[in-house]
């Protein structure tokens, strides 16, 4: 076993190198006349920044100190994303290059000399052995191709990414949805719950991101707030001054917590504890029975390694069905186990909405529900996108939101 996983990780590196040799060919060796400082820049941004991103997800993982985390993540991360959209744009350029080509073809010649008529030779004069053949354009013709191609693949990636980025960093927008739910009392109609989830504090996103949620947040005076996993992305000691903001969360009925996959990899014991200390409430397979309708909560399944996966029987099982029930779960995959326990609404994240296009492609696979409100039987699941990013702080195809969800009574 241990074998075949080494085989698989030298496969995927290979093949990692080998696109990157691809797309450094592409846009280096293919824009350059010879190898001079233009070609040894673009070779070194190709060994250096592939290193460097390995290195910030390494860091991460080991739990290497925080100021080391910082230096690594904003260009390893960011290299994660544009290489990949780089990839993309050199693809749909090989697709453009005939017609650049045809287009250079076709284009006449700037050159005086060589667009005038040379003068008539007498028929008897043979050229001498000694005279220079026609000087061939097809090498300058070729650069001039691949130059075009080239930087407008380079220009697009890297219109994307800083677009991407931009979008996380400003903060995520409102999404507002409507839920009716058929058991919910006429004077719960109009309850709204501020649903958050994938904030993913970090040695990217820190203390003033935070903030920026909080702030949104309490705008739309919800009358609840559901905090629904993968907060952080680290340790209560190098990102409790980071999540200090969440402490100004404001809400009639108060503010809730679920554990996320990321949470078992930071620390999850000491994130409940710290984010009750914030004034938030963990929600640990439990449930809070509001006047109109329970409000339950489940550990994320990867809480399972631990032995502290999700136990619906314990927040679900001896409730009384004839209420409206409303579940946080981090990942829509538990909305099976939410159907078998007769819950109304689950609300969940996760899944980031893909976060990086085509990557919603294979989140879509993994999950239900991508992103938006589905029906399974009975029950409706909600799956936000997520405030944050995980890795590059780039979202493309996938905007962040903190979705506002309006309850409706059909008894209204």
């Amino acid at each position: 076993m241990a074998v075949l996983a080494v085989l698989v990780g030298l496969a995927v590196l290979a093949a990692f190198a080998g696109l990157h040799w691809y797309v450094w060919r592409r846009l280096v060796r293919d824009t350059t006349a010879g190898p001079g400082f233009a070609r040894r820049a673009g070779t070194v941004l190709f060994v250096a920044a592939p290193l460097l991103m390995f290195a910030a997800l390494v860091a991460e993982r080991a739990g290497a100190p925080f100021l080391l985390q910082r230096v690594l993540a904003w260009p390893g991360f960011l290299w994660l994303a544009l290489a990949l959209y780089l990839l993309l744009a050199v693809l749909v350029g090989e697709l453009a290059r005939p017609l650049v080509r045809r287009w250079a073809e076709r284009t006449p010649s700037e050159d005086p000399v060589s667009e005038a008529p040379a003068p008539a030779e007498p028929a008897s004069v043979e050229a001498a052995p000694s005279d220079p053949a026609p000087s061939d354009p097809a090498p300058s013709r070729r650069l001039f191709v691949s130059r075009v191609v080239g930087g407008a693949a380079a220009a697009a990636a890297v219109g994307t990414v800083g677009y991407g980025t931009y979008g996380v960093l400003r903060g995520p927008q409102v999404k507002r949805v409507t839920v009716p739910l058929a058991k919910l009392p006429r004077g719960a109609h109009g309850f709204r719950i501020a649903v958050v989830s994938d904030i993913h504090l970090g040695p990217i996103l820190g203390r003033g991101f935070t903030q920026r949620v909080v702030d949104t947040i309490n705008a739309t005076q919800p009358d609840l707030i559901a905090v629904v996993g993968d907060l952080v992305d680290g340790s209560v000691e190098d990102l409790g001054p980071a999540a200090a903001p969440l402490a100004g969360l404001r809400a009639r009925h108060g503010a809730y917590f679920v554990t996320g996959n990321h949470e078992y990899f930071s620390g999850a014991e000491q994130w409940v504890d710290h984010v009750r200390e914030l004034g938030l409430r963990p929600l640990r397979n439990a449930r809070a029975e509001l006047p109109w309708f329970d409000l339950a909560g489940v550990d994320d399944v990867a809480g399972e390694d631990e032995g502290k996966g999700p136990d619906f029987a314990r927040a679900l099982g001896d409730r009384d069905r004839s209420r409206a029930s409303v579940l946080l779960a981090h990942q829509p995959v538990v909305i099976h186990d939410a159907v078998e326990h007769g819950v109304d609404l689950q609300l969940s994240g996760h899944t980031h909405g893909g976060q990086l296009w085509p990557g919603n492609l294979v989140a879509d696979l993994a999950n239900p529900t991508l992103a938006g409100l589905e029906r399974y039987g009975d029950t409706q699941l909600y799956v936000t996108r997520g405030a944050g990013a995980w890795g590059p702080p780039v979202r493309v195809g996938a905007p962040s939101d903190i979705t506002v969800v309006e309850l409706a009574s059909r008894q209204a």
